[in-house]
């Protein structure tokens, strides 16, 4: 079943735990790499500061389901020697999986709602990926995303994070509508009321790298059609953080 609006769920064959686990591991390769190297769309972090985010959202949200509260949060606590950090990354991915390796109905303290396991299942899978890229990216070419994963990461981003920044008062709702379409995967999201004025299509890695400012709003890797400068705007946002 497809969302015809936001808020709705795109509900698609993913395996949060599974695509997590792969996620991880492969960011936590990547710090075998330059750890100074400059990562492109994370302001001015180097690779390991990106690990030591990484590591301390692990243990942030393992927090958030054992102890029920978002308040431990600390990247200072990484270590900075390559090998210790590599232990420590290591540590609070095997440490979130396991966390989250319950019921997906558990109730969980989360930064909205579902309060459960299950949000944050996906929510670190959608973080890891998106962070993986960065890192890959950061030293060459990035492994292509899982389709399926990254159709549902533009989900997220309709129903979950898009709504996040209008409560916090960083976005307002829109108010006009834009199609969203993933050529691999199938899926098509509308995001704000009434008919939409566009159309915007691609693959669901190229529509998702462009939804969290990976690639510009105009790249030339996703297609346009109807009013594509009023469709720009809608979703100016910030549709995330």
């Amino acid at each position: 079943m497809l969302p015809g609006r936001t808020g709705g769920l795109y509900v698609v064959a993913v395996d949060y735990l599974v695509d997590l686990r792969r996620e991880l591991d492969a960011f936590g390769a990547s710090l075998d790499g330059d750890l100074s190297a400059p990562v492109e769309h994370c302001g001015d972090w180097t690779l390991a500061e990106l690990a030591a985010h990484m590591g301390a959202g692990n243990l942030w949200v393992v927090a958030a389901v054992r102890e029920g509260h978002g308040d431990s949060y600390d990247e200072g606590a990484a270590p900075r020697d390559r090998a210790g950090l590599k232990a420590w990354y290591a540590g609070t991915a095997d440490a979130l999986v396991e966390a989250l390796s319950v019921d997906p109905s558990t109730a969980a303290w989360t930064f909205q709602e579902p309060h459960t396991v299950g949000f944050w299942r996906r929510r670190r899978a959608q973080e890891t990926l998106m962070h993986r890229w960065d890192a890959e990216h950061a030293l060459g070419p990035a492994t292509p995303m899982d389709a399926a994963l990254a159709a549902d990461g533009v989900a997220e981003v309709f129903d979950t994070m898009a709504h996040r920044m209008i409560s916090r008062g960083a976005a307002k709702y829109p108010e006009r509508a834009v199609r969203v379409t993933a050529t691999d995967s199938g899926g098509s999201w509308t995001y704000g009321p009434g008919e939409p004025i566009a159309e915007l299509s691609g693959t669901a890695e190229d529509l998702l790298l462009m939804l969290w400012g990976r690639k510009p709003r105009d790249t030339g890797s996703v297609t346009w059609s109807g009013d594509r400068q009023a469709g720009l705007g809608v979703l100016a946002g910030p549709l995330v953080p």
